[in-house]
């Protein structure tokens, strides 16, 4: 069994623990996320997967994934693009953020620009039953009329990489 690397409020390794035997409401772990845009500045956003154990149909990052003992952020994106959507892509470093919530972890988000078309993706259909691109006003107005559509942290980290990726 996999163990998930727990971690300290400075992001320090503290334990590693499986992932059923977490206790989401005190331990910190490991997220890796990735923020896409295209040239027109829509987003790219993932519906998770109906089977998906946490935030079933819900809409999230285009890719995300959990960080597995042994292995860095870095790691994690590159093959969570890689099975999710198929890509094969470089990825710039962006903001860390911390989540606090439901769900307690640090998140590095990774940043790729691309005007691939929606069929161009190779999506997983157990991990993503959906993709679309958005643009920024319908993303920020669903977030404030239907939050419920998403995950917990999307309005976060919405905010967040809209203020911080440059156009």
């Amino acid at each position: 069994m996999v163990k998930l690397p727990i971690v300290d409020e400075n992001d320090k390794i503290i334990d590693y623990k499986e992932r059923d035997t977490l206790d989401y409401s005190k331990d910190v772990y490991r997220i890796s996320a990735l923020w896409i845009e295209n040239s027109k500045g829509k987003v790219l956003l993932a519906k998770r997967a109906a089977i998906k154990k946490q935030d079933p149909n819900k809409w999230g990052p285009a890719v995300a994934g959990t960080v597995d003992e042994g292995e860095s952020y870095e790691q994690n994106i590159v093959k969570e693009a890689e099975e999710e959507l198929g890509l094969k892509d470089k990825f710039e470093k962006g903001p860390k953020v911390r989540i606090k919530g439901e769900y307690n972890y640090f998140c590095q988000w990774y940043l790729l620009k691309t005007d691939k078309n929606l069929s161009e993706f190779n999506i997983q259909e157990d991990e993503v039953s959906e993709i679309k691109w958005w643009t920024k006003e319908e993303l920020k107005e669903t977030l404030r009329t239907n939050p419920e559509l998403f995950v917990s942290s999307m309005k976060q980290n919405a905010e967040t990489l809209i203020e911080s990726v440059k156009k």
